[in-house]
């Protein structure tokens, strides 16, 4: 048997056992991960992010359509970067936390669309009302681990976020940009 042949039976061997080894991402590592928020404040640009959040998941980048993936935001660890609009933004009139502290994403489809490129499709829910959302997904391996990142804008109107004076849209801009970094590992 000539070398180029020993060399591609051997690579392919290495690359079946890779495969063979692979494991769907079971969890995220919170401390490695992040989901943040931006919009217009009097045509200003603002930021935020999200403390604590969870996720339930089984993903496998090369078997994306049996993916399944859950997600929730803790809506009270909320951080703008000022204590008195974090108090306000739990209040009936933005969040309602004190009725509906958790924010969900629930994806009901994961297909890919390119390498290491995916559409997300599933319903978030906030204060009781759910809506269909579909956004970009990248992956990026990470040794055994991985990285999933995105992002999709939201309107607030449609979650009744800003009740009352703050339902129009002159002071706080009805366009909020979700983006998300999740580290994500096999093991739980």
């Amino acid at each position: 048997m000539n070398t180029l042949l020993k060399t591609l039976l051997a690579l392919s061997a290495g690359a079946l056992a890779l495969q063979a080894q692979a494991v769907p991402y079971q969890s995220i590592v919170p401390a490695k991960s992040s989901v943040s928020f931006s919009y217009k404040q009097m045509g200003v640009g603002m930021d935020g992010r999200f403390k604590k959040f969870a996720a339930q998941l089984s993903f496998d980048p090369a078997k994306a359509e049996q993916a399944k993936a859950s997600f929730e935001v803790d809506l009270t660890s909320v951080d703008t970067g000022s204590g008195e609009a974090d108090d306000e933004v739990v209040t009936k009139s933005w969040f309602n936390a004190a009725a509906f502290p958790k924010a969900q994403f629930v994806a009901k489809q994961i297909k890919q669309t390119a390498p290491n490129q995916y559409e997300v499709q599933g319903t978030l829910s906030i204060k009781g009302l759910t809506r269909e959302l579909k956004f970009p997904m990248k992956h990026t391996a990470q040794g055994k681990d991985g990285l999933l990142t995105g992002g999709f804008t939201m309107k607030r109107a449609d979650y009744t976020i800003g009740e009352g004076m703050w339902a129009k849209f002159d002071v706080v801009a009805n366009d909020i940009q979700v983006n998300f970094s999740l580290a994500t590992t096999p093991g739980k």
